[in-house]
């Protein structure tokens, strides 16, 4: 599947798909991977990022994820998207540096 169509089929068809099931997420955000000055592709297509306002939630989430209690829906629409089984779920904490502006 083409870059274009695989991002195209994910926000037209699979994000609404999942939005049916997201409760307890506060945000929701594909970042996808471009290929490299070179051209060379990355390891993945996309990373996928949700929000939780408690932890539990997002442990609640993540031991969904990673024991296949999703809805069947949603993983036959996975299975035409990703190789499942290289698919991650891990937990983050965030840590950013502000940056002054470029004197310009």
């Amino acid at each position: 599947m083409s870059r274009a169509k695989f991002r195209a089929y994910y926000e037209d068809h699979h994000v609404p798909l999942c939005m049916k099931y997201m409760r307890g997420a506060r945000r929701y955000q594909r970042h996808y991977i471009e290929p490299a000055p070179d051209g060379s592709e990355g390891p993945c297509d996309v990373i996928t990022e949700l929000w939780f306002d408690s932890a539990a939630i997002r442990d609640a989430v993540l031991a969904a994820l990673r024991s296949d209690a999703m809805p069947a829906d949603v993983i036959a629409d996975e299975e035409k998207l990703f190789d499942r089984s290289r698919s991650l779920a891990f937990a983050v904490s965030a840590h950013e540096t502000v940056l002054d502006p470029l004197d310009g």
